[in-house]
């Protein structure tokens, strides 16, 4: 049986292929890359990511909690850390330590995969409306978990575990996820405080600061969120963080049509969630992240959140500049829905 006989109205299953787990990163070719690397004048590089152990808590998201280091074991149940190696070899002088990390995937600055967001879609155009993902792929036979866990890879990820055998985050990871990221800047615009942005003011944005994005670009959003996590120092205060920092409004057509039509890559925000939480949609078969539906389920956009834009944003403005090289892998975790990144930008 076909994976789909009927896609969603407006979507890009199977335009790069019937088995294609890229989405629009299949845009980031050769050519993408080399007019990415054209955009580096002076050489000056900018880190894109908070902290990893930021934002602090769980106040954002009560599932996502902060990572935890610890010391790896010895035999005897002893931490792997300040061990010297005369205890091992005679007269030796090398002092070792050794770590490990319980992590949550996106927790801080993240990509999310194809695989975190579906939907319930009639892929057989038979009437039964099916648990599926982007390109068709199935929930409980190409991503696993809840009812259907993986009778594999318990090795790595535990009984009961979660595995995406389709649509993994390490498929962003072979890909190398480097390209032309373009600036625009919703926090110079629009201030710090909570606005949803349409499509209208967006494009009068982009037609205000000159800006040309072109196919195959990544989109970078500054509104000022993470630049306010950083600043309150691991003690988020969800009050205020409700009222900062500029959101997309998913449930505008006007915006949607533009991410369609200008053949984006990516779309990487400061932000939590990139859109507006709950959205303004209602009614039957409608979705509470719209934008998160349009791109990563439809048109296989990878979405990126709470990047650290503020020191990369301020050069720009002063240099004049929009665009730059951006380079953004995730962790090669196979399986995994989401992961944490340290992207660059370079100038």
């Amino acid at each position: 049986m076909a994976r789909f006989k009927q896609r969603p109205s407006g979507s890009t299953w199977g335009d790069f292929g019937e088995d294609d787990e890229l989405g629009r990163l299949n845009l980031l070719d050769e050519q993408k890359v080399l007019q990415a690397v054209q955009e580096v004048k002076v050489g000056k590089v900018f880190c894109l990511s908070l902290p990893l152990d930021l934002p602090g808590g769980n106040v954002l998201n009560p599932r996502r909690h902060p990572p935890v280091l610890s010391p790896t074991l010895r035999a005897d149940g002893k931490a792997f850390m300040n061990v010297a190696m005369s205890g091992i070899q005679q007269d030796a002088i090398d002092v070792l330590s050794d770590d490990q990390v319980t992590l949550c995937m996106q927790y801080s600055t993240q990509w999310d995969g194809l695989c975190h967001i579906g939907a319930m879609f009639d892929t057989q155009g038979d009437g039964n409306l099916r648990k599926v993902y982007y390109n068709g792929f199935e929930a409980g036979k190409d991503i696993l978990g809840g009812e259907n866990p993986p009778t594999e890879h318990t090795d790595c990820c535990g009984d009961g575990a979660s595995y995406a055998n389709k649509l993994s985050i390490d498929r962003y990871a072979q890909k190398g996820m480097q390209g032309r990221g373009v600036l625009v800047d919703l926090e110079r615009h629009l201030g710090i405080g909570r606005t949803v942005v349409s499509g209208e003011v967006f494009l009068n944005i982009l037609q205000r600061d000159s800006i040309d994005i072109a196919r195959g670009d990544m989109l970078v959003l500054r509104t000022g969120f993470s630049e306010a996590i950083l600043e309150m120092n691991g003690a988020p205060d969800h009050e205020r963080l409700e009222q900062t920092g500029s959101v997309l409004d998913g449930s505008d057509p006007v915006l949607l049509n533009w991410i369609t039509d200008s053949g984006i890559a990516a779309i990487c925000a400061d932000n939590y969630a990139v859109e507006a939480y709950p959205a303004r949609t209602a009614g039957p078969g409608h979705s509470i992240l719209p934008l998160h539906h349009h791109c990563l389920f439809k048109l296989g956009v990878p979405l990126a959140e709470l990047w650290y834009l503020r020191d990369l944003a301020a050069w720009l403005h002063d240099n004049q500049r929009h665009h730059f090289l951006l380079t953004a892998p995730p962790l090669r975790m196979p399986g995994a829905v989401g992961s944490p990144v340290t992207p660059i930008a370079t100038v």
